[in-house]
C-alpha cells in the first residue's frame, strides 16, 4: 500500500478527538501530533482515557466527536486503510494458549493476509528478536506472563506495520520481565511509530521520546520527559547528610526555604532555586557536621503528582 502524504511527516494527528458515554466524557477533545519513528507515551492512571483513545485510533470505537488521521488516512472516512497500517498489542493478550508460539505467529500472519513463506520468515525473525527461540514449539499456556507479553508484541509485528500500539504492555509483570519488554521496545525506536500507554511513570521516562499526561480524559501536559521535569515541576532537591542537627538549625533553614524536612541522618530541601554556598555556610556556622551533599533530579513521578495534586485532594 502507498501511504498518503502526511503533513509535516506526522504518523498520527488527532483533531478534537472525543468519546462520550451518556454524561461522561471518557476522552475530551484531545489534539495530538505524533511524528514518524517516535515512541509516544500516553501516561495516566487507570480510567484516565488511555485505552479509549487507543481503541478509537485503532477503529475499534467510533468517536463521539472529532477525528484522527494515521499515515494520512482518516479513522472515520477510511478505517479499512487505517487497519492496514497499524497493529496493536492489547492489555488482554489475544493469544491462543493451546497453540505454540510458532503456531500463534503463523495464525496471525494468515489473518493479516501474508503469504505462507513470508509469514514463516517473519515468524522466525520475531521469535529470535523476542528471545523465544528455545520455546517456540511449546504451548503458550506454559509461558510466563513476561513471555506471553513478548509473544503478543511479536504477533502485533507480524505484518510489519509502520504504526504499533502497545496498550499497557508490562501490566502486572515483575520488574525483571518489564525490563525485558523495555529492551525489545527500544529496538524499534526510530524505525516504527510506537504509541505506548502506561501508568508506570518510570516506563514512560525510560522509553518515550515524548509523553502526554492524561487525566479524566484531558491532556494536562505534553513534552519530552526532560521538558516536563524542567518546565512543569521545576523544583531542585538537595539531600544533606549531616550530624549535630538541632531544632534551631531546622528552624533557620525553614526561614530560608519553605520545603525543608528532616530525613534519616540529614535534611531534604526543595525549592525552585537553591543556593549551595548559603546553605553550607549556614550549617557550618551553626555547628553542623556535613558528611555529604547530593542533588536529586525530578522524576516523572514528581511531575505527575504535581499536576494532579488538586484532583487527589478533591
Amino acid at each position: 500500500m502507498n501511504y498518503l502524504a502526511n503533513e509535516n511527516n506526522y504518523s498520527i494527528q488527532t483533531f478534537g478527538l472525543t468519546k462520550k458515554y451518556k454524561d461522561r466524557k471518557a476522552v475530551n477533545g484531545i489534539n495530538l501530533a505524533i511524528k514518524r519513528g517516535e515512541v509516544f507515551s500516553l501516561l495516566g492512571p487507570n480510567g484516565a482515557g488511555k485505552t479509549t483513545t487507543i481503541q478509537m485510533l485503532c477503529c475499534l470505537l467510533k468517536p463521539t466527536a472529532g477525528t484522527a488521521t494515521i499515515m494520512g488516512y482518516d479513522i472515520k472516512k477510511n478505517p479499512s486503510a487505517v487497519k492496514e497500517v497499524i497493529d496493536i498489542s492489547p492489555q488482554e493478550t489475544a493469544i491462543a494458549s493451546h497453540l505454540t508460539a510458532w503456531e500463534n505467529l503463523m495464525l496471525m500472519g494468515g489473518i493479516n493476509g501474508l503469504k505462507k513463506e513470508e509469514t514463516k520468515k517473519r515468524a522466525k525473525e520475531l521469535i529470535e528478536l523476542m528471545g523465544l527461540a528455545e520455546r517456540a514449539n511449546e504451548q503458550v499456556q506454559n509461558f510466563s506472563g513476561g513471555m506471553q507479553r513478548r509473544l503478543s508484541i511479536a504477533m502485533a509485528l507480524i505484518s510489519d506495520p509502520p504504526v504499533l500500539f502497545l496498550d499497557e504492555p508490562t501490566l502486572g509483570l515483575d520488574p525483571q520481565a518489564r525490563r525485558a519488554i523495555w529492551k525489545q521496545i527500544e529496538r524499534f525506536k526510530g524505525k516504527k511509530t510506537i504509541i505506548l500507554t502506561t501508568h508506570y511513570l518510570e516506563e514512560a521516562d525510560a522509553l518515550a521520546d515524548r509523553v502526554a499526561i492524561i487525566s479524566e480524559g484531558n491532556i494536562i501536559a505534553m513534552g519530552t520527559p526532560k521538558e516536563l521535569k524542567n518546565d512543569i515541576y521545576g523544583v531542585q532537591t538537595m539531600i544533606i547528610k549531616a550530624q549535630k542537627l538541632s531544632s534551631t538549625i531546622m528552624e533557620g533553614l525553614g526561614k530560608m526555604y519553605l520545603n525543608v524536612k528532616e530525613i534519616d541522618n540529614g535534611i531534604e530541601i526543595k525549592a525552585r532555586e537553591l543556593n549551595f554556598d548559603d546553605i553550607v555556610d549556614y550549617l557550618r556556622s551553626k555547628g553542623a557536621k556535613i558528611e555529604g551533599i547530593s542533588m536529586k533530579e525530578p522524576s516523572l513521578d514528581d511531575v505527575f503528582f504535581s499536576l494532579t495534586e488538586n484532583e487527589v485532594n478533591k
